[in-house]
């Protein structure tokens, strides 16, 4: 297996699989080093489902503000059986399939079952990356690099400066684990919503359940008798401690089977209830957050702020699920309304030859919470993998691409910009 490459990308979720296909198909020799046995991220690793809006409608039409890459998935999706008509729900399982064939379709390098342990730089730039997994500790060379891992990990190994969480107290939003519950009455469940809550918000106030969260979230899955549920929440716990975040998938699993227990004992529908099965591992909303070229701000997406370098965009609410407790925020954009993230944010600190894509782009706690989004990390993703292929191509640092050459590519490959 060869050691040295143009780009290596590091993480295999939405950010890091559209990387990897937007480079290769501007030339560029990469590989794809992820953590799992599968491409898809927290799609796969955390059950997150659906996909939330990234759309909006502009002059009454339907527009989606994550499109390229993103827009491929979802065709092939639908094509495959794997897209529920309601347009969000979607099959995991063949998602991983569509990525596996994107990438080699690509000429994409794939190494599954690693993880980062080092980052080797010199003179500011990183060389290498090592990583362990079966075959022991192995050690990869590139030009250069995309960190797509969501916790900002090789930008963390390389020195790069971030933060964690909100500014006042570095906690982080919830970890939820995600889970589903087979032999339901899901019609049902979703005409007595209201009455579902009132049992769970009794059993709260009365202090019988450990679960802080303020309600029950529940979603459609693709099969008509399956409920999937995101309603687990984990407090005061960081994604980026090892201790933390095994305390808090044990905690997660006490709250999955008190919620399967409340449900099926006490709401119509549940009678048949069977706990199917919950996420490989918990999801995590938040965590490292680069300090980039540039940090987008709550402000900025308020006020629909259109950059000139903006590679990606968005209109999904500022949805704040409360890290210290119950309660969760939103802030929702108007229709037709929408911001873009501006290339700058992808750009870390220190270090000439990377880039960041996904949730943990230069931001604040605020504004995070609303381009966090499996779409998003999609369009970011494919803007790193494309800026990577521009670098390489014009022989510059990731702070130095001609930002207008990279939005013509985007365009060109039908991104919303």
């Amino acid at each position: 297996m060869n050691s040295k490459y143009d780009l290596i990308v590091c993480g295999g979720g939405f950010a890091g699989a559209a990387a990897a296909v937007a480079a290769a198909r501007n030339g560029v020799k990469v590989l794809l080093i992820e953590k799992s046995g599968f491409l898809g991220g927290a799609a796969g690793n955390c059950q997150v489902n659906p996909f939330m809006p990234y759309y909006t409608k502009i002059n009454g039409k339907k527009t989606d503000l994550s499109a390229g890459i993103f827009s491929e998935i979802l065709e092939q999706l639908s094509a495959l059986g794997g897209l529920h008509k309601n347009g969000g729900t979607f099959s995991e399982e063949i998602l991983k399939l569509i990525l596996d064939r994107m990438t080699s379709d690509t000429g994409v390098t794939v190494l599954f079952h690693s993880y980062i342990t080092e980052v080797i730089k010199e003179d500011g730039k990183i060389c290498a990356v090592s990583c362990a997994n079966k075959s022991g500790i192995q050690t990869f060379y590139a030009d250069f690099f995309i960190d797509a891992t969501g916790d900002a990990d090789v930008a963390a190994l390389a020195g790069c400066p971030f933060r964690v969480g909100r500014d006042s107290d570095n906690l982080c939003q919830p970890m939820t684990l995600c889970f589903r519950l087979a032999n339901v009455d899901v019609d049902k469940v979703f005409s007595t919503h209201k009455e579902i809550n009132d049992v769970y918000k009794m059993k709260l106030k009365n202090g019988e359940l450990k679960n802080p969260r303020e309600d029950v979230l529940y979603m459609r899955h693709m099969a008509n008798d399956i409920l999937h549920l995101n309603s687990t929440r984990v407090i005061r716990k960081s994604p980026v401690d090892a201790f933390d975040l095994s305390d808090a998938e044990r905690e997660a699993r006490e709250q999955v089977f008190e919620l399967y227990t409340l449900l099926k004992e006490n709401c119509e529908g549940f009678e048949n209830a069977v706990l199917l099965a919950s996420g490989p591992e918990i999801g995590v909303r938040e965590s490292r957050m680069i300090d980039g070229l540039y940090m987008l701000t709550s402000d900025d997406l308020k006020a629909c702020t259109k950059f000139e370098d903006g590679i990606a965009a968005c209109n999904y609410d500022i949805d704040i699920h409360n890290p210290d407790g119950s309660g969760t925020s939103h802030y929702y954009f108007a229709e037709g309304t929408y911001y873009t993230i501006p290339y700058r944010c992808l750009v870390p600190r220190r270090t000439d030859n990377l880039l960041v894509a996904g949730r943990c782009i230069s931001g604040t706690h605020e504004a995070q919470a609303s381009y966090r989004i499996m779409p998003v990390c999609c369009t970011l993703g494919e803007a790193a993998g494309i800026a990577a292929a521009v670098a390489l191509e014009d022989g510059c640092g990731a702070a130095d691409v001609n930002t207008e050459k990279l939005r013509n590519l985007l365009k060109k490959n039908g991104a919303f910009i």
